[in-house]
């Protein structure tokens, strides 16, 4: 008879995804993971099948709750500058919290590509799903006059993706919002 699991999965990929934003992949040992979840080996491979696989669901897991909700807060604002603003500056806070520890998806894609081809796919649906939701605000927007339209949304859109991955990685090295909020403010000039 198998042996029904005594921890709560889901509750266990968050805690993961807490340290695994905070060390990266490589530096968090199953060792580490064990401890920091209180499950015992067997069963973090029961669960996960290995390291690997609870990484992957740890990002998963980032992808359906926090990156999610920063994809709903652009529906929010009316105004498509201060929703592009609130987006950024949001995302930097966060990446600047805990030290200046960057964004859970962007340090996968600097740790794990291009070797890991499973984590591309997700590091990918992420950066996909931020660009059409952001092509779709700006594509209204550019239809209602509030932007120029001398760019196509789509483009714009996979430009703001680039500009978060860049700011991102800098809130890793310069973990001060003060510094970094005023790159926001160049980057929605691109909006005039």
């Amino acid at each position: 008879m198998a042996r029904t699991r005594e921890f709560d999965t889901e509750a266990a990929v968050s805690r993961a995804m807490e340290l695994f934003w905070t060390r990266g992949y490589e530096a968090t040992s199953v060792r580490d993971l064990i401890q920091h979840l209180g499950i015992g080996q067997g069963s973090l491979y029961a669960a996960f099948g290995d390291k690997d696989g609870l990484y992957r669901a740890a990002l998963e897991h980032y992808r359906t709750t926090l990156a999610a909700a920063a994809l709903r807060s652009l529906e929010e604002e009316a105004d498509v500058r201060a929703a592009i603003r609130t987006l950024l500056a949001e995302r930097v806070r966060i990446a600047v919290e805990h030290g200046g520890r960057g964004c859970l998806v962007v340090n996968a894609a600097c740790e794990r590509l291009p070797e890991d081809a499973s984590i591309r796919r997700i590091v990918r649906d992420v950066q996909d799903a931020s660009r059409d939701a952001l092509t779709e605000v700006l594509r209204v927007a550019a239809e209602r006059g509030e932007i120029a339209a001398r760019h196509d949304p789509h483009t714009l859109a996979a430009f703001f993706v680039t500009f978060l991955n860049g700011l991102l990685i800098s809130s890793k090295i310069t973990p001060d919002v003060r510094a970094l909020e005023p790159l926001v403010e160049v980057a929605l000039a691109a909006l005039d």
